[in-house]
C-alpha cells in the first residue's frame, strides 16, 4: 500500500512529539524533511530510520534566515512536501513582568510567526496539486489564559485559530489543516521551560507517540481539531463552560504548584 503522504517536513524533529510524529511516518513508508536546531541529534534519528529516505536541514526557526531556508524547501516545486508537521515551540514559566523580554519575544517569533511563513511557503503549492495538509501542534493550553505561562498560552491559542480558519479557507481544495492541542506530554518541554511535573498524577500524562498517533487519526479522518486523551477533551469541555475567572485561577494555582515541584 502506498504511503498516504509521500513527503512530510517536521519541525522540531530532534525530540518528544516531532521525533515520534517522525518515526511514525517513516515506518508507512512516507520520505522525511526533518527539521530542528540540534543537528547531531537529527542526524541520529535518520540514521535509525534506514531505510526510509531522510533529508536533514539544521536550522533555528527563530532566526530569520533560517526560517527562510526552510520557506524555501517548501516552496521547491521540483521535491514537493505534502504534509508539513508545525511541531517547534518551546514555552517560559514564570510571572511575566519578571521574565526577559526578549525570550518572550523569541517565543512568540518560533511558535507563531514560523508556523505562520512556514505553512504560508507551503499551501499554495499544495493548494495547485489539490492536495496536502498542515498539522499544527497547539495546546491544551490554547483553551483559557495561562498564567505564569502567558506567552505560551496566547502563541497556542493563536495556533488553534489559525488552524480553525486556514481549514475554511481551504474547504474543497483536497487540502486540509488540523490543530492538535495535546495536555500533559512526557517530552523536554517541562525541563527547558523550567516547569516542575508535579502534583500532575502519572494517569494524566501521555507518551509523545500516543499524541502523533492521534494527531494522524485526527488528519486522516478530515477533523480540523483534535484534543488527545479523554481526560484532556473533558478538560477543554468544561473550560468551555466555566466562568473565566474560575478557570484563569485553577490554572494559576496549578502552575504555581508545579513551579513549586520544578
Amino acid at each position: 500500500m502506498a504511503p498516504r503522504w509521500s513527503r512530510a517536513l517536521v519541525t522540531g524533529a530532534s525530540s518528544g512529539i516531532g521525533e515520534a510524529f517522525a518515526r511514525r511516518l517513516a515506518a508507512d513508508g512516507t520520505e522525511l524533511v526533518l527539521v530542528a536546531r540540534r543537528g547531531a541529534r537529527l542526524r541520529a534519528l535518520a540514521a535509525g530510520l534506514a531505510p526510509a529516505a531522510v533529508e536533514v536541514v539544521t536550522a533555528d526557526l527563530g532566526e530569520p534566515s533560517d526560517l527562510a531556508r526552510v520557506e524555501a524547501r517548501l516552496a521547491d516545486a521540483d521535491r514537493p512536501v505534502d504534509l508539513l508537521v508545525n511541531n517547534a515551540g518551546f514555552g517560559t514559566s514564570g510571572p511575566f513582568a519578571d521574565l526577559p523580554a526578549d525570550r518572550e519575544e523569541l517565543q512568540v517569533r518560533v511558535n507563531v510567526v514560523a508556523p505562520l511563513r512556514l505553512a504560508r511557503a507551503a499551501l499554495p503549492g499544495m493548494r495547485e496539486r489539490g492536495r496536502g495538509a498542515v498539522v499544527n501542534v497547539a495546546s491544551l493550553a490554547a483553551y483559557q489564559p495561562y498564567p505564569y505561562g502567558a506567552t505560551y498560552g496566547a502563541t497556542k491559542a493563536f495556533l488553534a485559530s489559525f488552524s480553525q480558519a486556514l481549514h475554511e479557507e481551504l474547504r474543497g481544495s483536497g487540502v486540509r489543516v488540523l490543530a492538535l492541542c495535546p495536555g500533559f506530554t512526557r517530552t523536554e518541554f517541562q525541563q527547558s521551560a523550567g516547569v516542575g511535573t508535579g502534583p500532575v498524577p502519572d494517569g494524566l500524562w501521555m507518551s509523545a507517540d500516543r499524541v502523533a498517533a492521534a494527531g494522524l487519526r485526527a488528519l486522516s479522518s478530515g477533523r480540523v481539531l483534535t484534543i488527545p486523551g479523554v481526560v484532556n477533551a473533558t478538560a477543554a469541555a468544561v473550560s468551555k463552560v466555566l466562568p473565566a475567572a474560575v478557570t484563569r485561577r485553577v490554572v494559576a494555582v496549578g502552575a504555581r504548584r508545579r513551579r513549586a515541584g520544578a
